[in-house]
């Protein structure tokens, strides 16, 4: 099995964590070849992309209000955005569904993107950002706000409670609100008060990552073609199922009993821990 065909075996079983990932890799390798000025050192988003704090860009783009949730100014931007977002993504997806964390992700983004483009308007002080920063807030502040006391360790320091590391990112970025990058920081503390009132409203029973998937379930079935099925005679068989069927049966649950406990195993010590041979044996299943 070739590097490509390991990565899309990731991407294929390592869940909408791994997929949200990919997706900002992908965005920051399509940066690079579209967008960065290689004379300046830096990238140059249009305003189709980045999201403007100006009404006569973002009101006629609303579209911007996620994309920019993709892109990063630098490739140490990315890092570090994907590294916190590995990790509040483990700890999310212990407490709560896939569905659940990409509405998070998307609705974290939208909402922060609201609160920079009117904060900075009214403030005349135009600009643009980009960055997964704050929706990674919203799910960092969620699964805080859901399990404050929930131990981690940490290499070099040891074990900490979540609420410890929590509050050192959110002091952080109050520190530097008038340093630099207030749009950032800006965007970065809605993303922490979305996170709170989405796990606050979701204790009360109501689940605002909803809005997403059906948003998302509209417009697949939309796009999707439902199969004609053609007219067929149905003859009844009264004839005992020979041995032959019997066998397929078993056949394909000792294959599905391979694969979950290739899952299983996944799951407790990560993909890496696979063989070869386990590998290959995933990605033949999943084709």
């Amino acid at each position: 099995m070739n590097i490509l065909d390991d990565l899309k075996l990731q991407y294929k079983l390592g869940g909408i964590a791994m997929r949200v990932i990919y997706w900002n890799v992908a965005c920051f390798a399509i940066s690079l070849v579209f967008f960065y000025q290689y004379s300046g050192g830096g990238f140059a988003y249009p305003d189709w992309l980045a999201l403007s704090s100006d009404p006569n860009v973002f009101m006629f783009k609303p579209w911007t209000f996620l994309t920019y949730a993709f892109f990063h100014s630098s490739f140490f931007h990315l890092l570090f955005n994907m590294m916190v977002l590995n990790f509040a993504s483990n700890l999310f997806l212990t407490f709560f569904t896939q569905k659940q964390y990409l509405g998070l992700y998307i609705l974290g983004a939208v909402f922060s993107g609201v609160v920079f483009s009117l904060s900075f308007y009214f403030l005349d002080m135009p600009g643009i950002i980009v960055g997964a920063s704050a929706a990674i807030m919203a799910i960092l502040v969620a699964v805080t706000a859901y399990q404050p006391l929930m131990g981690v360790r940490l290499l070099l320091i040891g074990n900490v409670k979540l609420w410890h590391i929590t509050a050192v990112i959110l002091v952080l970025d109050l520190m530097q609100f008038r340093l630099e990058n207030t749009g950032g920081h800006i965007s970065h503390l809605a993303g922490a008060l979305f996170g709170f009132i989405f796990i606050k409203l979701l204790q009360n029973g109501t689940d605002l990552s909803i809005i997403v998937s059906r948003t998302l379930d509209f417009f697949t079935n939309l796009f999707k073609k439902s199969p004609k099925t053609p007219f067929t005679k149905v003859h009844k068989n009264y004839q005992k199922p020979t041995e032959k069927v019997t066998s397929r049966i078993v056949t394909k649950d000792k294959t599905q009993q391979q694969i979950d406990e290739i899952l299983d195993k996944i799951s407790q010590s990560g993909y890496d821990c696979l063989t070869k041979e386990e590998k290959e044996f995933l990605f033949k299943a999943g084709k």
